[in-house]
């Protein structure tokens, strides 16, 4: 026989809680027929855990209950850099009666009269165990395997709220477990938002994936999460959203009525702006003080923002609800490197297309850049040169317009001159050194 008793539990499992008394029961079984077994139970940390009876006689094929004590209450679970665990030994009693003394004598005398019956592992459980380790993931050793422990004794709702906390926390193992246990992926707080927007709050893109798997389904009437993934310029995050969960808008507003769009262009985020248009989003959206997403980008002096904006968008001179324009907000913010763009690069287009010499001396003035390409890759120079504007040629030369550049259809200015048919501006071309065996 290797031993005398038998615990009917492979582990205690403690539930703990914050500043309380926490106890457990368990019970050891006698193995013998015909003889009572004296018991010693020793703890590995005495001072945090307890046994209620230390010393004790179980007769012949009976049973005897025992509570494990948590000694200190605490605000912390307290984990110990071991594991903490019970020791059973167990002793033969022929005569079936001894008094503690006896008991104490018998165990204090090493030998092979003294079995060494179990060691019982103890584990602290629940759901304040569970938060602590969410909180505190990082500082504590083996923080998974002890969180998947601590999940016996929570509730499905405790389950849900953990599953919510872990969510923020970021930390994604826990996340899954908390789902396997049994937490709701589709849980909706107070004002009826669903976990994605704290997942992608964490910046996890695991998290998002997880949440999507698992069936998480939002509200776009509720949860911003385009708008969420935008403001933190996270396009993977926007490419899983859109891809997996079929009712998401593009175009859905906020509290302000501004798409993802204009939150991408609000912080400068350009390949936010290119997703959201690849995907069907509308540039030319106002939300409800009259802002585009051109106005959004303008204010905050974002050039990219604007350049891309101004190839996909309508509105470059669309007013908001105080008579703004985008080039107005530009102006009243500093943001002069973006007056070219938004303004004067279109009045010196214009005022070389008509021979307008005052005009472009004016935008000129202002900062416009004699190089500025249209739509279709042309400069003023090119439309000069192909509205036969002599003077307006001869101005944007003497301010180093470049000669020989190329439009989307490879034309220079002396190739639209030539087709044109305007002699005196191609030999002036020529003159100020374009090539004549420039290939369009």
């Amino acid at each position: 026989m290797d031993r005398l008793v038998k615990p009917d539990v492979k582990e205690l499992e403690l539930i703990f809680h914050t500043g309380q008394n926490c106890t457990v029961p368990f019970k050891l079984i006698n193995l013998l027929h015909t003889m009572s077994v004296a018991v010693s139970l020793t703890t590995t940390n005495p001072a945090l855990f307890s046994v209620d009876r230390i010393l004790s006689i179980i007769p012949p094929l009976s049973s005897a209950s025992y509570t494990l004590i948590l000694s200190q209450p605490s605000d912390e679970p307290p984990f110990s850099a071991t594991p903490d665990v019970i020791t059973v030994r167990a002793a033969m009693l022929p005569t079936g009666k001894a008094n503690r003394d006896d008991l104490r004598r018998l165990f204090a005398r090493p030998g092979p009269h003294v079995f060494r019956d179990a060691v019982i592992p103890v584990s602290l459980v629940g759901p304040h165990v569970a938060e602590f380790l969410i909180l505190r993931h990082t500082q504590i050793a083996q923080s998974c395997s002890l969180f998947k422990k601590s999940l016996f004794g929570c509730s499905a709702t405790q389950l849900t709220m953990l599953l919510r906390s872990a969510c923020e926390s970021g930390n994604a193992d826990f996340v899954i477990a908390l789902i396997d246990a049994g937490g709701d992926v589709n849980f909706k707080d107070s004002n009826g938002q669903s976990l994605m927007p704290l997942a992608i709050r964490t910046g996890n893109i695991d998290i998002v994936k997880i949440l999507v798997v698992s069936g998480c389904r939002i509200n776009n009437s509720v949860d911003r999460v385009l708008h969420e993934a935008a403001a933190m310029n996270r396009v993977d995050f926007m490419e899983i959203l859109v891809k997996f969960l079929g009712n998401i808008d593009v175009n859905s507003v906020d509290s302000d009525g501004r798409t993802p769009i204009h939150v991408g262009a609000l912080y400068g985020h350009v390949k936010v702006i290119e997703f959201c248009l690849s995907v069907g989003g509308n540039p030319d959206v106002v939300d409800f003080n009259g802002w585009t997403p051109f106005h959004c980008a303008a204010s905050e002096g974002h050039l990219k923002a604007v350049e891309c904006l101004t190839e996909c968008s309508n509105v470059k001179y669309a007013v908001n609800k105080d008579g703004k324009t985008a080039f107005s907000l530009a102006v009243d913010n500093g943001h002069s490197h973006l007056l070219d763009l938004l303004q004067w690069g279109d009045v010196l287009l214009r005022a070389a297309r008509t021979d307008d010499v005052h005009g472009m001396k004016c935008s000129l003035a202002e900062g416009a850049l004699v190089n500025r390409r249209d739509q279709n890759g042309w400069t003023p120079l090119h439309w000069a040169a192909f509205k036969d504007r002599i003077k307006s040629v001869k101005l944007l030369l003497e301010h180093e317009a470049e000669v020989d550049t190329v439009d989307d259809a490879g034309y220079t200015p002396l190739h639209c001159a030539v087709e044109a048919g305007h002699l005196q501006v191609a030999l002036l071309l020529i003159a100020h050194g374009s090539k004549v065996n420039t290939k369009s």
